[in-house]
């Protein structure tokens, strides 16, 4: 007799190749500028070989044998407007009917962006509908652009679309009664956060690097007084953390602070936006230690 049941002990990978063609370009840091004098310009943090980099070591290091890989596909722009305005998404499509442009500071659509950004929501629902269906326990949607600045409005650091935000949508569209939204990332989730402010069904969580706003793309702050609103209030709990916290820091912050609070929020499923600059291997780290934002 075959076995059909689902395997709990692989992690399900969602994965385009097309998410590749976004490309940043080059400048000073993450300007877009030549300033004309340099021979060699930076490629922009937020870069294909980033993602290149982590797929070859889902692929060949040593939890290769427990990933389960998927190929991605398209979402529909229909489903985007659960999280997005529709005159936001109007803005992108016309930015990228024009060729591309700059959004916001550092965040530039250029060909083939928008079809990789469609590429990249479209494969965190479907790793949260592989979960809704009960295929697993623990799915991964490997992705770029990122999305977890990106409002319901307006583009901001690098992102365009909210993957995990309109990942958590789709679940509650499907019936989802409480969903938590777990972010690691160095930098504040104010996109997500932003998207449930008013709402007590969606509980945001953030880990960060005490960086405050940065101008008029992200107003957030990241601070403790930023809680949530209305029926969300207290729904959205921000843990800023000093420069060059490391793993006892985030050790303390998780035992004393997210466990407590998912435990009360009893979750029916939990989203972890995985950034990866809060590692001491990110080439950022060393800014972060000295005190800078990346």
């Amino acid at each position: 007799m075959t076995d059909n049941s689902p395997d709990m002990n692989q992690v399900h990978v969602f994965f385009h190749e097309d998410m590749l063609k976004h490309n940043n370009g080059y400048g000073v840091f993450d300007t877009f500028e030549d300033p004309g004098f340099l021979d060699v310009l930076e490629p922009h943090p937020e870069n294909a070989d980033r993602i290149r980099n982590i797929r070859s070591i889902l692929q060949r290091g040593p939890i290769a044998p427990f990933i389960t890989w998927h190929e991605g596909r398209p979402c529909e722009i229909e489903s985007l407007e659960r999280f997005h305005t529709p005159e936001y998404i109007k803005e992108l499509i016309d930015a990228d009917s024009a060729g591309g442009e700059i959004i916001c500071a550092g965040t530039r659509l250029h060909p083939g962006s928008w079809a990789a950004a469609l590429l990249a929501a479209g494969s965190a629902q479907q790793a949260m509908q592989y979960l809704l269906d009960g295929h697993g326990q623990l799915a991964y949607a490997l992705v770029r652009p990122p999305g977890h600045h990106a409002q319901p409005t307006q583009a901001d650091g690098y992102c365009f679309l909210n993957n995990a935000g309109i990942a958590v949508e789709l679940a509650v569209h499907q019936g989802c009664k409480r969903v938590v939204v777990l972010d690691i990332d160095v930098h504040y989730g104010n996109g997500t956060a932003e998207g449930f402010y008013s709402r007590k069904d969606v509980y945001t969580i953030s880990l960060h690097m005490n960086h405050g706003s940065w101008g008029p793309s992200h107003p957030q702050t990241g601070l403790t007084d930023e809680c949530g609103e209305g029926l969300g209030k207290g729904f959205n709990l921000n843990i800023p953390l000093p420069n060059g916290t490391g793993n006892k820091g985030y050790e303390h912050a998780m035992t004393e602070l997210v466990v407590p609070a998912m435990a009360e929020f009893k979750p029916e499923m939990i989203v972890l936006t995985v950034g990866q600059d809060s590692s001491e291997f990110c080439p950022w780290c060393s800014l972060i230690r000295m005190g800078g934002c990346a």
